[in-house]
């Protein structure tokens, strides 16, 4: 089974994008930003229980400026694939924090 690791994973083309791959029978680790609304409505129909067996979707929270930590979860993981689809998405926040 191949594995994915999608960076802005609440977003509109990281949902899709996981629906995708799950379909195409990847397990999927998204990466949200543990700092952003949690608004989770894009993948709410991708979690599973995490305690039953064929779990293929799992969260988890970062953010693209603590290496470590990101490291960390690219260590844990062992994705075949990295998709980046994180973005600042606030637009005047982008050009006070580019």
């Amino acid at each position: 089974m191949k594995v994915a690791l999608i960076t802005g994973v609440t977003g509109q083309d990281g949902a899709y994008l996981a629906e995708f791959l799950l379909k195409k029978g990847y397990f999927v680790h998204g990466l949200k930003r543990r700092s952003s609304l949690f608004n989770t409505d894009r993948i709410d129909h991708l979690y599973q229980d995490q305690h039953e067996n064929n779990v293929n979707f799992k969260l988890h929270f970062g953010d693209l400026t603590d290496s470590t930590n990101l490291i960390r979860i690219v260590q844990e993981t062992q994705p075949d694939e990295i998709y980046n689809l994180a973005a600042m998405s606030h637009v005047q926040v982008s050009f006070e924090m580019p």
